[in-house]
């Protein structure tokens, strides 16, 4: 029996009053967080020659995504931290030339933050190496296996 599937019985002596299948749920989100834990470990060796840590590759995505420059306390929202752990990073991009801030025209006290051309071509380098390290992960399903995957997760995630 595995360290996990002790770790999600009950304690002897408690009623159980779980659904039967409650085994089997808690099972399958422990090898999803393993899985998480792998996915993570290889991104961060992928991406560590860029210099980049995965709080700053949020920080661009989010940038990139949104195709604008974004005010600091929108970006803050955005990436769900707060304000100063946004300017931190931010802080951390612009010494390296990913991002630049420039004054706001509608607001004199914000500070808009954007991607450089710099930043733009670490996303397009950080992606390729995403995609190595996905494939490093699921390289071992077949492709159907893989679609079956996504959309078993799609439904999940909701």
């Amino acid at each position: 029996m595995s360290y996990n599937h002790r770790m999600s019985r009950s304690i002897p002596g408690e009623p159980d009053d779980r659904p039967p299948d409650a085994e089997l749920a808690a099972a399958i989100a422990d090898l999803m967080h393993r899985i998480n834990r792998r996915i993570r470990q290889r991104a961060n060796d992928e991406f560590g020659p860029l210099g980049l840590t995965p709080g700053q590759l949020r920080v661009l995505r989010t940038l990139r995504q949104r195709q604008a420059p974004m005010r600091m306390s929108e970006l803050a929202d955005a990436l769900g931290i707060a304000r100063r752990s946004a300017t931190s990073v931010v802080d951390d991009l612009v010494v390296d030339g990913r991002v630049a801030r420039r004054d706001d025209p509608d607001d004199r006290r914000s500070v808009l933050v954007e991607l450089t051309s710099a930043g733009v071509e670490v996303l397009r380098d950080a992606h390729a190496r995403r995609h190595r390290a996905a494939e490093a992960v699921f390289g071992a399903l077949s492709v159907d296996d893989r679609r079956r995957l996504e959309a078993i997760l799609r439904r999940v995630a909701g």
